[in-house]
């Protein structure tokens, strides 16, 4: 087990329960994540959420498309114990690393929640194929993404106006204490290098469709067009 992967699998009972408090931005966050898979029409019946945690993105999803399929990938048991508890009954869960081979495609979209960013910085652009190739044409990866500033100075006003934003959340201070003992273990990247990996992957029209502080979300489509129904 990753460091990352024993420090959420030990936080998993409390985590849906503080994300608003420690993510201030949480229905613009996810909320846009949902918004951008339909930006190109076409089927949305086949999602894998990568890193899927307690299942709150694959929730937000389901509420807009409720006929979906969603697997959900994640290297905590604890965690997807906790998805399934709010999916579906018979969701599939698959207890997996980032720098596996991923399930079978093609999907229509492959998704991600304020994980990836856990990994190395070469598990991410391998990760970065193995998605392009697991979509469909035209299907869409959507990554809700911690990004590091593009500078040592932005990066440190970033994380102060993210504890100040958390604080007028409702976060206790014992919250936000834990929220960046699990920042220790991140391996964030800045937003301009993720597009780019995401291009050299093969992904097109690789945008970021909101941010705030170090909260991002990235997005890029396989080139091609869905078959038709």
């Amino acid at each position: 087990m990753t460091d990352s992967v024993s420090v959420f699998a030990g936080h998993a009972g409390a985590y849906h329960a503080e994300r608003r408090r420690i993510v201030p931005c949480f229905d613009q966050f996810y909320g846009t994540a949902v918004e951008v898979l339909g930006l190109r029409g076409g089927p949305m019946l086949r999602i894998l959420d990568l890193g899927a945690g307690t299942g709150l993105l694959s929730s937000a999803i389901l509420d807009r498309y409720p006929d979906a399929e969603v697997v959900l990938l994640d290297g905590a048991a604890e965690m997807l114990d906790q998805a399934r508890e709010r999916l579906p009954a018979g969701t599939r869960t698959i207890v997996g690393d980032l720098g596996d081979a991923l399930p079978d495609g093609p999907f229509d979209a492959v998704v991600s929640a304020l994980a990836i960013h856990h990994v190395e910085h070469p598990v991410k652009r391998d990760l970065f194929r193995r998605v392009h190739d697991a979509l469909r044409a035209g299907g869409v990866f959507v990554n809700a993404e911690h990004v590091a500033g593009p500078t040592p100075w932005l990066e440190s006003v970033h994380r102060s106006s993210w504890r100040a934003a958390c604080i007028a959340a409702g976060a206790s201070a014992d919250e936000i204490a834990a929220a960046e003992g699990r920042m220790a273990t991140d391996r964030t990247i800045d937003l301009v290098s993720q597009l780019d990996w995401m291009s050299r992957a093969g992904l097109e029209d690789c945008e970021c469709f909101f941010r705030y502080l170090h909260f991002a979300v990235l997005a890029g489509w396989r080139p091609g067009q869905a078959a038709a129904a």
